[in-house]
C-alpha cells in the first residue's frame, strides 16, 4: 500500500512539474514574442537625436486649379521661441504641477503615474492619462504624424524616445521645448505666442491668473479655449490652481484669490492667415477645411503644421472677370454700394470664382458666402423655384393666369405688382418674364409653399425659409454661392452637385488624401423640366427684366433679376451652359430708399459671360422633350383653376404693358414695387385670394402656343414686390 502512495504522489508531481514547465515556455515564449514585436516596432522611428526634428510644422500650400498659382501659404506665423528665464515662475512651477508633478524625478516615462491610472480606470473612476511631459513633447514634435494613432506600437514608441531624450537633454531643457511647441489654441503655439494671443503681453509677464488659465488650455486646446469656451477654461484655471496649492506652488489663500477674480483677457488679433491671394475665396476655403461639422473639419494643428497640398477650384481668368465686372458696376453704383458674386460651374459644382464686396481686409465679410454676416433678401429671383416646383408637378408654362395688379390673401395684406401694373391673363411664362408678383403668388398658392421650399432645398438653398406665400417674392435671406449653386442645377439639365472649392489634398509625403475630381451629383427633377423652366429664363433676357444680361457675343443664356422693397438689394442670377452665376449689389448700411442706386445687378452677368467666352467659343443650351403636363388643375378657358380672379380680361403675352414713371439706365426696371403696408404675406398659406368682381364678357381670343414677348420702346416694367421681389 505505501509502494502505491509513494507512486502516485511522485506521479502527481511529475505532472505538476511538467505543467510548470509548459507554463513557463509559453512565458517565455510570450515574453520573447513582445520582446521581438516591440522591437520591430522601433526599427522606424524618426531621427530623435536631431533638433530639427522637433519643430516638425510645414506650411500647408493652396493653389488654383491650375495647380500651380499660389492662393495661400498656411504657417504657424506665432510661434516665438522664448528663453527659460523669459518665462513666468507661475508658468513653469504650474506645467510641472498640472501636467507632470514627479517630472523632475522620473527617466521620461512615470510608471508609477501609469500604474496609477491603470487602476483607477479599471475602478471605474475619472479617466486619467499617464503621458509625462517628455512624452508629450515627443508626441507633439517628433511623432507627430502618429499623433492620431492610439496603438499600442504608437505608445511604445513614444516611451522608448522620450527616455533616449533625457539621457540627451537636461530636465530644464525639455520643459523648456515643451512650452515652447505645446498648441495653445486659437492658433497660437508656445508659451509666448499664447501670452500674446489671449493677453497681449510677454510670457515673463504674466499673472498667477493669467498663467493658470494658460497653463490649463493644453489639455483640451479648443475646449479650454477662453475665447470660445470661456465657462470650460475657468473651471480649468482653478483646477491648475488646486494644484499647484498641492504641490506647494503657491498658497491656499494665493489660490481662493485668483478663483474669486474672472478672466480678463485682452486678446491680440492671430497672424496665420497666410492669404496670398483672392482672399474672399481663400478665407471660404480656409474656412470649408478647418470647419469641425464639415466634410474635411481640420484642426488647426493639422492644417498649419501638416504641410498639406490644396488644390482648389478657382479658374484664375473666371475670377479676374469676375473681378473685373464687379468693379466696373461698383464705380458705376458709387460708395457705398458694393457687389458680391459667386460663379460655379454647373456640370460639377466647382466654384470658379467668388467676390465677397469691396475691401475684405477692412471687413472681414464675405458677402458671397455670407461669412462674417448674414445672408441678403433674394427678391424677385426667388420666383424660379415655384416656377420649377408648378412644373415639376405637371403644371405647363403655356397655362394663362391671372397678373392683375393686386391679390388678396386671407388675413394679410394684398399684394401688389411693381408701381401697381396690370398686367392682365397671360401665360406663366410670360408672368415670369414681368416677374408679376400677383401670378405668382397665385402660383405659390396652386402648388403648395412646401412644394416650393422642398424644391428650393433640394437645388442647393441651404438656409431656412419662411413657409409664407411672400417666400416667392424672396423675402427669405439667402448668399450669391446658394443661389448661383440652385440656378447650376437647371443649366444641368436638373442634376444637382453641392458647391465645392477643393479639387484635392495630398499629405506631406505626397499622398492624395482627398479626391474630388469625380463628384456625385443628383438628380432633382427632370431633363425636359429644366429645358421647360429655360425656355421662361430666356424669356426674361430676351424680352423681360433682364434685357441688360444679355451677352453682347450672341451666347445662349437665362435668368432672373430680383430688388427688394427698399432698394437696398438687386439681384440677377444667370446660367449658361458654361456657368451659373448669382449677383448681389447693394448697401449693407442703413440709408434711406432716396439714396438707392438707380442701377442694378443685371449687366454684371452679361459683361462677365463676354469676358470669359468669345463669339467663336459660345454654346447652346441642351435640348429636350417638353415634360408630360396634368390636365386636371386647368379649366376649360385654360387656366389655373380657382386662383385667377378675372377671366374674362383680354389675355396679354406681351412681357411689358406698363412703363415705369422714370426711365432706368439698363431698361432692366428697378423691380422695387410690391406690396403695400409690410410684406403682405404673413397668412398666405393655401388660402385662395378674394375674387373681384368680373368684367363684361368681352371674346377671348386662343392663346397663341408659344407666345414671344416683346419689348416696348420704353423700359421693362419694373419686377418687384413682397419685401424683396
Amino acid at each position: 500500500m505505501k509502494g502505491r502512495k509513494g507512486t502516485k504522489v511522485k506521479n502527481k508531481k511529475v505532472i505538476v512539474l511538467s505543467v510548470l514547465g509548459v507554463f513557463v515556455a509559453f512565458l517565455a515564449a510570450g515574453v520573447f514574442g513582445v520582446v521581438t514585436l516591440c522591437n520591430s516596432w522601433l526599427e522606424d522611428l524618426p531621427d530623435y537625436q536631431n533638433a530639427d526634428a522637433y519643430n516638425t510644422a510645414q506650411p500647408t500650400m493652396v493653389y488654383a486649379s491650375d495647380g500651380t498659382t499660389l492662393l495661400a501659404e498656411f504657417q504657424l506665423e506665432n510661434r516665438d521661441p522664448v528663453a527659460l528665464d523669459q518665462i513666468s515662475e507661475y508658468v513653469l512651477k504650474g506645467t510641472v504641477a498640472t501636467e507632470d508633478e514627479r517630472f523632475y524625478t522620473h527617466s521620461g516615462v512615470d510608471y508609477l503615474g501609469v500604474a496609477r491610472a491603470l487602476v483607477n480606470n479599471l475602478m471605474g473612476g475619472e479617466l486619467e492619462g499617464a503621458s509625462t511631459i517628455t512624452q508629450q513633447f515627443v508626441r507633439n514634435t517628433i511623432l507627430s504624424d502618429e499623433m492620431r494613432d492610439i496603438s499600442f506600437k504608437r505608445k511604445i514608441r513614444e516611451m522608448y524616445i522620450s527616455q533616449k531624450l533625457e539621457e540627451q537633454y537636461s530636465k530644464d531643457e525639455i520643459l523648456l521645448m515643451y512650452l515652447n511647441t505645446i498648441n495653445y489654441g486659437s492658433g497660437a503655439y508656445g508659451i509666448e505666442a499664447a501670452a500674446e494671443r489671449y493677453f497681449s503681453k510677454d510670457a515673463k509677464d504674466l499673472t498667477l491668473n493669467e498663467a493658470a488659465t494658460l497653463v490649463g488650455i493644453p489639455q483640451s486646446p479648443t475646449y479650454n479655449n477662453p475665447i470660445d469656451y470661456p465657462d470650460n477654461c475657468l473651471k480649468r484655471r482653478n483646477t491648475v490652481l488646486d494644484r499647484m496649492v498641492s504641490n506647494g506652488v503657491i498658497t491656499a489663500e494665493e489660490a481662493d484669490a485668483v478663483k474669486a477674480e474672472p478672466i480678463e483677457l485682452n486678446p491680440s488679433e492671430p497672424s496665420m492667415t497666410g492669404i496670398l491671394a483672392y482672399p474672399y475665396f481663400t478665407s471660404y476655403v480656409r474656412n470649408q477645411l478647418t470647419n469641425p461639422e464639415g466634410k474635411y473639419a481640420y484642426s488647426t494643428s493639422e492644417l498649419f503644421k501638416g504641410g498639406l497640398k490644396v488644390i482648389t477650384t478657382l479658374d484664375i481668368e473666371a475670377q479676374t472677370a469676375a473681378e473685373e465686372a464687379a468693379a466696373e458696376k461698383e464705380e458705376e453704383a458709387g460708395d457705398p454700394f458694393e457687389v458680391a458674386m459667386a460663379v460655379v460651374n454647373p456640370e460639377n459644382g466647382y466654384i470658379d470664382a467668388l467676390v465677397g464686396g469691396r475691401d475684405y481686409e477692412s471687413s472681414q465679410v464675405n458677402m458671397a458666402t455670407g461669412e462674417g454676416g448674414a445672408g441678403r433678401q433674394a427678391g424677385s429671383s426667388f420666383k424660379l423655384f415655384t416656377l420649377l416646383a408648378a412644373i415639376n408637378e405637371g403644371i405647363d408654362p403655356e397655362t394663362l393666369i391671372d397678373a392683375g395688379y393686386k391679390v388678396d390673401l386671407e388675413g394679410g395684406e394684398p399684394v401688389y405688382n411693381n408701381d401697381k401694373a396690370d398686367y392682365g391673363t397671360r401665360t406663366i411664362k410670360s408672368a415670369f418674364g414681368v416677374s408679376s408678383n400677383t401670378a405668382f403668388i397665385r402660383l405659390l398658392l396652386s402648388v403648395g409653399v412646401d412644394k416650393v421650399i422642398e424644391m428650393a432645398h433640394a437645388m442647393g438653398i441651404t438656409s431656412d425659409l419662411p413657409a409664407v406665400a411672400g417666400l416667392t417674392l424672396g423675402i427669405g435671406s439667402v448668399t450669391p454661392l446658394e443661389m448661383a449653386d440652385a440656378y447650376a442645377t437647371v443649366a444641368n439639365g436638373g442634376v444637382h452637385y453641392d458647391p465645392e472649392c477643393i479639387i484635392s489634398i495630398e499629405d506631406k509625403n505626397g499622398n492624395v488624401i482627398v479626391d474630388n475630381t469625380d463628384p456625385t451629383g443628383e438628380r432633382v427633377f427632370s431633363r425636359e423640366v429644366a429645358r421647360a423652366a429655360l425656355d421662361c429664363m430666356e424669356v426674361v433676357i430676351d424680352n423681360g427684366t433682364g434685357k441688360a444680361a444679355r451677352p453682347d457675343n450672341g451666347q445662349e443664356a437665362g435668368g432672373k433679376t430680383g430688388t427688394t422693397d427698399d432698394k437696398k438689394d438687386s439681384w440677377f442670377c444667370g446660367v449658361t451652359p458654361q456657368y451659373a452665376v448669382a449677383i448681389w449689389l447693394g448697401d449693407r448700411s442703413d440709408y434711406s430708399e432716396a439714396q438707392a442706386t438707380t442701377t442694378t445687378a443685371a449687366s454684371v452677368f452679361g459683361d462677365f459671360i463676354d469676358k470669359m467666352i468669345s463669339p467663336t467659343q459660345t454654346v447652346k443650351f441642351f435640348e429636350a422633350d417638353k415634360p408630360e403636363y396634368k390636365k386636371d388643375y386647368r379649366d376649360e378657358d385654360n387656366h389655373i383653376g380657382g386662383y385667377y380672379s378675372s377671366k374674362k380680361k383680354k389675355v396679354d403675352t406681351e412681357v411689358t404693358t406698363k412703363q415705369d414713371d422714370e426711365e432706368t439706365p439698363e431698361g432692366d426696371g428697378d423691380e422695387n414695387g410690391g406690396n403695400e403696408g409690410g410684406e403682405g404675406n404673413e397668412g398666405g398659406g393655401n388660402a385662395e385670394p378674394t375674387p373681384t368682381p368680373t368684367p363684361e364678357p368681352t371674346p377671348e381670343p386662343e392663346p397663341t402656343p408659344e407666345p414671344t414677348p416683346e419689348p416696348t420702346p420704353d423700359p421693362a416694367p419694373d419686377d418687384g414686390g413682397g419685401e424683396g421681389a
